[in-house]
């Protein structure tokens, strides 16, 4: 797999791809790249944004800089790079982000380009004509669409083969079809006793079926809370 994100500060990326599991996936094959979205602006003096038509508060990366950015780096026009990857521009107001997509974006074969808006995010014409999906990792506003990347390239990295350390990392945790959506149960290690709290029993028993029982019922539990 082939992923660019595409950013105004790609040094934000260099702690990131230091980690273990990315790069365990990059000695597997996979190439990750942040890409400077001033490298190929149109404008001069770097400059990437404008104000908004209509007026108000903020300024807005322009459809023009995005379109350049796409064509510069993928060598065709920048509306057919949606036609052979998942272009995803992270905004507030996309497509909520769940592990079933982030399993989606790991497993379907298609190389991926993070869009990371800043300011007031991006002219709406880079959703609608660049972008193949507009993605969010909650309710709420950021300054930047570099942490959220990285939210979402963490959760599909992990989900890459060899990836993690052991291949049962990723199938029975929080939110996963193995929990049937469910949160993860709850976990415990050494001391069995802390402070007149102590560990459950049926974890300690060595029954692997009644501690897998235990830990489906806990998962439900918190799924209803």
């Amino acid at each position: 797999m082939n992923i660019d994100a595409m950013t105004l500060f790609p040094g934000w990326f260099d702690w990131f791809a230091e980690q273990r599991h990315v790069r365990n996936a990059v000695e597997r094959g996979l190439r990750l790249e942040a890409v400077d979205l001033r490298a190929a602006t149109p404008l001069s003096a770097g400059k990437v944004d404008d104000t908004p038509y209509g007026g108000g508060a903020g300024m807005v990366i322009r459809v023009d800089v995005v379109e350049a950015a796409l064509r510069d780096r993928y060598d065709v026009e920048a509306e057919e790079v949606r036609r052979t990857r998942r272009v995803i521009a992270l905004a507030a107001g996309g497509r909520q982000f769940d592990d079933a997509l982030a399993g989606e974006l790991a497993g379907g074969g298609a190389d991926l380009t993070l869009l990371c808006g800043r300011y007031e995010g991006f002219d709406e014409r880079v959703l609608e004509h660049l972008a193949s999906d507009v993605v969010s990792i909650g309710p709420y506003v950021l300054s930047g669409g570099e942490l959220a990347a990285m939210v979402v390239l963490d959760a599909v990295i992990r989900k890459l083969p060899g990836a993690l350390g052991h291949a049962e990392s990723a199938v029975e945790e929080s939110f996963s079809p193995a929990l049937e959506g469910a949160p993860e149960y709850p976990h415990y290690t050494r001391p069995v006793e802390w402070r007149g709290h102590r560990v459950p029993d049926v974890l300690l028993s060595g029954n692997h079926a009644e501690i897998a029982a235990w830990r489906r019922t806990r998962s439900r539990e918190r799924s209803q809370r």
